[in-house]
């Protein structure tokens, strides 16, 4: 029998309590449909679907012909699927997870360190730091989503600090002062008065910032009611988020990082250094395959201030820049690519209509994942062992340099949107 190189993977999922709950899940709704035998609990959250090869998530293998029973394990037997580039740099792993999000409530404020600082830390707190690797991100939107990225503009950070006085006596009036005082000509002015208004707000003492935030949401609270204007304040996201992180000095990033809203389809790349938090919605996410995350509100987790805030990157710009545009393929029109600056993983979403009965995956030097979002196809290849029945929901291991051909499984309900997750190393 020819060996097997592509196969589905049963992935996942971890319950996380910001989760979104059922089948108001997108989670709970692919791995219902991707597998009719799961029974979804109409109260349990379902937060993350993982798709790879990590520790805590280590795919399945759907297929008994296969000895290996996780995916993991079949790579460390076999990393010449991985392409002989990739096996290469990434010493025969997997070099990314890819994952759906159904975010309910806010995820922490966050960022993920450069390679040079996890292994740094990594060496250091290896209990809060578990690997050496880095972690860039990027989320593309299955349903509205929104999310903190990156710090605003400096005039919208100087309109909050004239408008929420509770924030300015947290920062203090001469780091206030020194930020409104600071001019576009000169970035690395701008850049050192917003680290030590950011640093001056994180490191707040506990009694003061919580005295300000009860204040604050007070006075939006009554201001609300009174039928009043409160986005000067950004009221409505900031009782939102005191609603589900009471107290907690997260509360106040809004007035410094950008909201980010992507329809579905938009993306937002989040590379090292990079302050963000995901608030609401749905959204397929990758990331390079570590669990780095340097938090500082908005969580129970542990947190750590001192080193998020020397990490950051405080460029100002605005939210529009957050924003990752798909580009359609020179090679296939049906395929738009999201490519990061980043050579660890590539997204392309594959949206084939229904006019078309047949339809063939190319062949990469390189492994991927494939996620049917909606559609029904059956798929055939030389490297499977038989046809393989794909719905919403169903995830595909295809080895390098491995083509698949779609055929339309119904006339009303042909192919669909997939979304296929390698390594880029092309550049």
């Amino acid at each position: 029998m020819a060996e097997i190189r592509v196969f589905p993977l049963s992935c996942v999922v971890q319950n996380y309590s910001w989760g979104k709950v059922g089948l108001e899940s997108e989670v709970a709704k692919l791995v219902a449909s991707g597998d009719p035998l799961v029974q979804i609990q109409p109260d349990q959250p379902y937060a993350e679907l993982w798709m790879g090869t990590h520790p805590r998530g280590d795919a399945l293998i759907r297929d008994n012909r296969i000895p290996q029973k996780t995916l993991g394990q079949w790579i460390a037997d076999n990393p010449a699927c991985l392409g002989a580039k990739v096996k290469d740099a990434f010493q025969g792993h997997l070099p990314f997870l890819f994952k759906v999000l159904s975010v309910n409530t806010a995820l922490s404020v966050q960022a993920h360190p450069n390679k040079e600082l996890a292994a740094k830390l990594h060496a250091q707190f290896p209990e809060h730091y578990p690997d050496a690797n880095h972690k860039p991100e990027m989320a593309i939107a299955l349903t509205p989503f929104e999310g903190m990225c990156g710090f605003r503009p400096v005039e919208e950070i100087v309109s909050f600090l004239q408008n929420v006085p509770e924030l300015r006596a947290l920062i203090g009036e001469v780091a206030a002062e020194q930020l409104e005082r600071s001019g576009s000509d000169d970035p690395r002015g701008v850049s050192a008065a917003l680290r030590v208004c950011f640093t001056r707000l994180m490191k707040s003492e506990k009694k003061f910032f919580v005295d300000q935030l009860n204040m604050l949401v007070k006075r939006i609270s009554q201001e609300a009611a009174e039928g009043k204007d409160t986005s000067g304040s950004n009221g409505e996201l900031l009782l939102r988020l005191h609603s589900q992180y009471p107290g907690d000095i997260g509360c106040f990033t809004i007035y410094f990082l950008n909201l980010v809203r992507l329809e579905p389809g938009e993306a937002m790349f989040l590379g090292a250094n990079e302050p963000h938090a995901y608030l609401h919605g749905d959204c397929v996410e990758v990331m390079a395959c570590s669990d780095n995350t340097v938090r500082a509100g908005l969580t129970p987790k542990f947190i750590d201030v001192l080193t998020l805030c020397e990490m950051l990157n405080y460029t100002p710009a605005p939210s529009s820049s957050k924003i990752l545009p798909a580009v359609q393929s020179q090679l296939d029109p049906h395929v738009y690519l999201y490519d990061p600056p980043v050579p660890d993983f590539t997204i392309m979403r594959i949206e084939i209509p229904a006019s078309i009965k047949l339809y063939l995956i190319s062949a990469m030097d390189s492994a991927s994942i494939l996620l049917v979002i909606q559609g029904t196809a059956v798929g055939t290849s030389t490297a499977a062992a038989s046809e393989m029945s794909l719905r919403r929901g169903s995830v595909l291991f295809i080895s390098a340099n491995e083509s698949i051909s779609l055929h339309a499984a119904s006339c009303e309900q042909c192919l669909g949107h997939f979304h296929r997750d390698t390594p880029c190393l092309s550049r």
